[in-house]
C-alpha cells in the first residue's frame, strides 16, 4: 500500500499503522514524500515492512515493535528511540541519538551516525557503517553497538556492560570505559551482527577493538567514597 504524506496526514498514517492488527494482510507499506517529517512510524506493534521513500525529521521508528522500516535516505535525531524489536535500516546518515534507550531489535546505519549513538541503550544492536559521533554508548547498560568506521571523544562514557566494537580509531574514551581483549566468544558476536548487516566475509572481526566497563564506577569502592 503506498501513502503519499502531500496527500495524508502525518497524524492519519501513524494511526492507520498503530491500529493493524495481527494477522493483516497489510503488511507492506510505502511511504511518499516524507519531506523529513518528524515522528513517521512511530509506536508500531505489528511484523509488517515499511520503505519510507525520502528523508526523515526526529524519532522515526521510535518504540517499534516487530516492524521492518527501511528509510531510503537520512534520519534525524532519535531514530529507533526506544524501541523494542523489529529492524530500522537507514540507508544514508543519522543525526545523534540513534537508537536511544532502545531496548531490543537492530538498528543498521549505512552511512555515519552523530554525537550520542545509543545513548543509555538497553538491549539493542546497532551496526553503523560509517562513523559515530562523540559519547556514543553513553551510560550503555546493555546491547552491542558496532561501528565499521571510527568513534569519537567518551566513547562509551559511564557505561555499564553494553559491548563496544570499533574498526577505526577512537579520538578518546569516556569515564569507566577501557579497551578489552577480542576473545573468541567476541569474535562470534561480532562475526553474527557483521553477518546481520549483510557484510559478512567482507571484513575482518580481527580489525575490530572492543570496549567496556572497567566496572570501577557503578560498584562502590570504599577509597572513592568521598566522590560519592
Amino acid at each position: 500500500m503506498e501513502i503519499d504524506l502531500s496527500a495524508l496526514s502525518l497524524r492519519e498514517l501513524n494511526a492507520r499503522l498503530q491500529q493493524l492488527k495481527v494477522p493483516t494482510n497489510e503488511t507492506f507499506w510505502r511511504v511518499l514524500n516524507p519531506n523529513g517529517a518528524h515522528a513517521i512510524a512511530v509506536g508500531l506493534d505489528a511484523p509488517i515492512n515499511i520503505e519510507v521513500a525520502g528523508h526523515v525529521g526526529y524519532f522515526c521508528g521510535g518504540m517499534n515493535k516487530h516492524a521492518r522500516i527501511v528509510i531510503e535516505g537520512n534520519a534525524g535525531q532519535g531514530i529507533g528511540e526506544n524501541m523494542m524489536s523489529g529492524l530500522i535500516h537507514v540507508r544514508g546518515d543519522a543525526s545523534q541519538s540513534a537508537g536511544a534507550t532502545g531496548h531490543g531489535g537492530l538498528l543498521l546505519i549505512e552511512g555515519n551516525a552523530g554525537a550520542r549513538c545509543g545513548i543509555s541503550m538497553k538491549g539493542i544492536d546497532i551496526v553503523v557503517k560509517g562513523s559515530i559521533g562523540h559519547l556514543s554508548a553513553f551510560m550503555g547498560q546493555s546491547g552491542r553497538l558496532v561501528a565499521f568506521g571510527d568513534a569519537g571523544d567518551a566513547l562509551g562514557d559511564s557505561i555499564y556492560e553494553a559491548h563496544i566494537y570499533v574498526r577505526g580509531k577512537v579520538e578518546g574514551l569516556g569515564a569507566d570505559c577501557i579497551e578489552k581483549e577480542l576473545r573468541d566468544e567476541h569474535r562470534a558476536e561480532l562475526f553474527a551482527l557483521i553477518e546481520r548487516a549483510g557484510e559478512a566475509h567482507k571484513i575482518d572481526v580481527s580489525e575490530f577493538r572492543r570496549y567496556g566497563s572497567a566496572r570501577k564506577l557503578y560498584n562502590f569502592n570504599i577509597d572513592n567514597a568521598g566522590a560519592y
